[in-house]
């Protein structure tokens, strides 16, 4: 089954005025995985990233970065504790396990990519601070998502920096469309 909440690739822009400032490319009418190839084949990575970032609900947006930053991380490399809060909420997406990951996300440094990844679990709904309620704002689940994605792939080899980026997209669209369900949460 589809997740795909969007017919049209001016719909996202509609949904979330702030991915203009951060997506270059004009949206179009066009569905909007034909928008995101096209953003690929025409070499507008971050454009295609960005758009991934606000083209998934929050669950799925969240689960593409982990698993992103993830695929992109040297080989033992060591285990990141807001890599682990933000695939905990994924599994369990309670309040308890979105508020670990925001209280791991926001004591982390932002050198890590872990701390990104579990800011985009701890900004996906809720309060964005425990004493009393300040809702999250909508896009900020897409933006730290973003940071996460856009910052592993910028610290891949550039020999592999494509391929890497091809990976992040199809994974992307594996998630608004998988019948088997093997990709998703």
């Amino acid at each position: 089954m589809s997740k795909l909440r969007f017919s049209t690739a001016q719909q996202v822009f509609e949904a979330f005025p702030t991915a203009q400032q951060v997506i270059g490319t004009a949206p179009t009418s066009e569905p909007p995985l034909t928008f995101l190839r096209a953003l690929v084949k025409t070499g507008e990575h971050k454009d295609a990233i960005g758009f991934c970032a606000f083209l998934m609900p929050r669950r799925e947006t969240v689960w593409w970065a982990l698993q992103s930053v993830q695929r992109m991380q040297p080989a033992g490399s060591p285990a990141d504790p807001g890599l682990k809060a933000a695939e905990a909420w994924v599994r369990d997406p309670t309040d308890e396990t979105r508020r670990a990951a925001l209280a791991l996300g926001e004591s982390g440094h932002h050198a890590s990519l872990g701390t990104w990844v579990a800011l985009a679990a701890g900004y996906s709904g809720g309060s964005m601070v425990a004493s009393h309620a300040i809702p999250s704002p909508p896009d900020l689940t897409a933006k730290t998502a973003r940071i996460a994605v856009l910052t592993a792939l910028g610290r891949v080899p550039e020999r592999e920096r494509d391929a890497a980026l091809r990976n992040c997209v199809e994974a992307c669209i594996r998630l608004l469309d998988d019948e088997s369900g093997r990709t998703r949460p």
